[in-house]
């Protein structure tokens, strides 16, 4: 099913963009943005993961490094059945954490420094069940083209306002506000139902759904203490919402409601 959504948003992306082509430069322009379409699909498959890594400024550990956390993550990762993913730290004092890649044999997981300081070993532990079961449900995939993808369409907006410009103005200006709307709805294609499941599966996976209830209420009041500086595109990955509520991230949050999550989670008790 996740393979079905992915081919059908990779589709969707690509008319997407040839209708934007269309519409600023007419046939040439939709022959170039198929192109566009084209490398933008080949590369957010192949090469997603390393680009959200890379935007959230995360570097790959080694057991030797934090011996603890990375035998709590083989750990996780063995109750779930999974290979080891490669693990990852940013170095920040927000909580938080996200898992990428393409698929469970080729995933990542990465954390900050500031989770590391306020969980307990107990919620730490939950927070990488929910993980592990986004790797196990195989929507890492989705949900990191989405993040490529968006970030691209943000920026196709300001090529589209030189572009555009040049041939007619008011086509610029409609691009560059209607690209940053498109790569919005795109992110909150991705259903919120994603993070219900991978709390359910991930408090299964660790039997304690307490630890990531607790573990949940520390990190969503660690993110409105602290905002982090990601890109937008890039915050529906996280277990918590990085940017803080009263910004555009805020508005448009494809995280569920807090009190929700946790009342599910201490419903399975």
């Amino acid at each position: 099913m996740n393979n079905l959504k992915t081919a059908v948003l990779l589709s969707a992306i690509s008319g997407l963009l040839i209708a934007i082509g269309w519409g600023l430069g007419g046939p040439a322009g939709a022959l170039l943005f198929l192109g566009i379409a084209a490398v933008m699909n080949f590369g957010s498959y192949w090469f997603s993961a390393d680009i959200v890594l890379r935007s959230a400024r995360a570097r790959e550990i080694e057991r030797e490094e934090d011996r603890a956390l990375f035998d709590l993550v083989a750990r996780v990762a063995r109750d779930a059945e999974l290979p080891m993913p490669r693990l990852y730290v940013m170095d920040s004092p927000q909580p938080n954490a996200f898992a990428t890649g393409r698929s469970p044999k080729h995933a990542a997981v990465a954390v900050t420094t500031g989770i590391r300081a306020l969980l307990t070993e107990r919620e730490l532990r939950g927070v990488l069940g929910h993980e592990m079961a986004h790797i196990k449900n195989r929507d890492i995939l989705t949900s990191s083209i989405v993040a490529t993808i968006a970030s691209a369409i943000s920026m196709i907006g300001f090529v589209g306002l030189w572009f555009g410009g040049r041939r007619d103005g008011m086509a610029g200006l409609v691009m560059l506000l209607v690209a940053p709307i498109a790569a919005t709805l795109i992110q909150l294609g991705i259903s919120r139902a994603r993070e219900y499941e991978a709390d359910r599966d991930g408090a299964h996976m660790v039997s304690d759904p307490e630890a990531l209830a607790s573990a949940l209420w520390k990190l969503h009041a660690g993110a409105e203490r602290r905002a982090m500086p990601v890109p937008e595109s890039t915050a529906h990955l996280f277990i918590v919402n990085p940017l803080r509520a009263g910004s555009v991230g805020g508005l448009f949050s494809t995280h569920p409601p807090l009190e929700e999550r946790v009342a599910r989670l201490r419903r399975m008790q």
